[in-house]
């Protein structure tokens, strides 16, 4: 399968598709501090600048497009103007999923959009022959230590795809597929961490480690608040996980 990953941000969806099997084959993104990220962890993928000159034409029939759209129009932090405010984006990304027909499409954006252009986007999704369906997931429910609630849209469309064929299989296809995969989503769950985690100790605590000390000022970490804005920003990659790899599956 293959993955157009839209207001890329430092990758969280493309390392989520790393781990899930799914080949990420372009990004998009604008800020300059996430490109130098992307070029040190995805060197040899293309990484296209502004959504708003991309052609998602060049794309079509690819599998899977995702993109968390700028959050500032919805979120409870901001003004919430949603369409009036000049980062409202969702029209570019809703273009790109017109022009390239993917099969699904994952959108993701803060808890806010659920009483503020949330049905608007199901709305121009239903529209262009997609079913979608919201899903408000907390971080912690990967083993987080923080609540980061956050929208997740997933769509899907039975007549996209390359060559117009469906995702859809059989029940008997489908329970075949997901017995060839479960040992190794399961060894995959145990190297990654997914399943047990480390604390910045060493220690042994579940699914997920707990955070690092806090860091300080005089921890001189180069470009500190560039880092802390861009993780702050940033998808939780183990979320998009469990999504990506219940499509492969699928």
């Amino acid at each position: 399968m293959k993955h157009l990953d839209l207001f890329s941000g430092i990758g969280g969806f493309a390392l989520a598709a790393q781990w899930a099997g799914i080949e990420t084959v372009a990004f998009c993104e604008i800020d300059n501090e996430c490109i130098n990220v992307l070029n040190k962890n995805f060197p040899a993928i293309p990484k296209h600048r502004d959504i708003r000159d991309l052609d998602g034409k060049q794309y079509e029939g690819i599998d899977i497009i995702t993109g968390g759209y700028p959050c500032q129009p919805f979120s409870v932090a901001g003004m919430q103007k949603a369409a009036k405010d000049n980062r409202h984006l969702w029209p570019e990304m809703l273009r790109i999923i017109t022009q390239a027909k993917p099969t699904w499409a994952i959108c993701e954006n803060v808890y806010g959009h659920v009483s503020l252009g949330l049905d608007s986007v199901q709305h121009d999704l239903e529209a262009n022959g997609f079913t979608s369906q919201p899903f408000i997931i907390p971080a912690l429910s990967t083993g987080a230590n923080h609540n980061r609630d956050r929208v997740f849209i997933v769509a899907y469309s039975s007549s996209n795809g390359l060559n117009g064929r469906t995702t859809t299989r059989s029940d008997a296809e489908a329970n075949d597929n997901s017995k060839k995969r479960a040992k190794q989503n399961s060894n995959h769950e145990r190297c990654s961490g997914l399943r047990f985690g480390m604390d910045w100790q060493g220690n042994k605590i579940g699914r997920r480690g707990t955070k690092p000390p806090p860091l300080r000022v005089d921890d001189e970490l180069p470009k500190r608040m560039d880092r802390n804005k861009m993780i702050g920003n940033a998808i939780d990659p183990m979320i998009a996980y469990e999504i990506l790899r219940t499509i492969k599956v699928i």
